[in-house]
C-alpha cells in the first residue's frame, strides 16, 4: 500500500464510505467534524466521524466521541485518524475524548495514538418486553478508550 495523508472530506463522501465499509454500523445520527484519509490518487482510504458523546452522562460540552472509524486496512491508518481526532479536539478546547471498540478488537491503534483503556461495557440488547426492537448492531461486550482527564474515574475508584 502506498502513502496516505489526512485531508478534508465532505459529509457525503464520508457517509458513503462508512455505509460501504464499516463492519457493523451505519452512518451516525449526527457529527461535529470529520477526518478523511486519502491515498496519493485522492481515493478515500479511511474516515473518522467525531461527535458529541452518545451517553448523555458524558455529554458535558468538554467531551468528544469518535462515533465511527473505518479504513481499508492501511497500516497505521486507524492510528492516524484517532491521533488527528485527538489533536483537533484539543485545538477546539475539548478536555477529553472517548470511543468504544468491540472486546474482540485489540485496541492497538488507539494505544498507538495516545488513547488508553477507560472501562469495559457489558454488551446488551435494546430489545425489551416493554419496547420490542430489532438489534441492528453487535450486542457483544465493548471497551471504552479515551484521552484527557476523566474525573469520573477517580469518583468510581473512591
Amino acid at each position: 500500500m502506498g502513502a496516505v495523508d489526512l485531508r478534508p472530506i465532505t459529509r457525503d463522501e464520508a457517509r458513503s464510505y462508512v455505509r460501504e465499509h464499516h463492519r457493523h454500523h451505519g452512518w451516525p445520527v449526527g457529527f461535529l467534524w470529520l477526518h478523511g484519509l486519502h491515498d496519493e490518487t485522492g481515493d478515500v482510504q479511511g474516515v473518522a466521524v467525531i461527535g458529541r458523546p452518545v451517553a448523555r452522562a458524558l455529554d458535558d460540552g468538554l467531551t468528544m466521541e469518535v462515533t465511527r472509524l473505518c479504513t481499508h486496512g492501511h497500516p497505521n491508518g486507524c492510528s492516524m485518524l484517532y491521533a488527528a481526532a485527538r489533536r483537533a479536539a484539543i485545538a477546539k478546547g475539548y478536555r477529553r475524548g472517548i470511543t468504544y471498540i468491540l472486546s474482540s478488537e485489540d485496541g492497538a491503534s488507539l494505544r498507538a495514538a495516545g488513547w488508553y483503556h477507560l472501562w469495559s461495557v457489558k454488551g446488551r440488547s435494546w430489545d425489551t418486553p416493554g419496547r420490542p426492537r430489532t438489534d441492528k448492531h453487535p450486542t457483544e461486550d465493548k471497551e471504552a478508550y479515551g484521552w484527557g482527564a476523566w474525573p469520573q474515574l477517580s469518583e468510581i475508584a473512591a
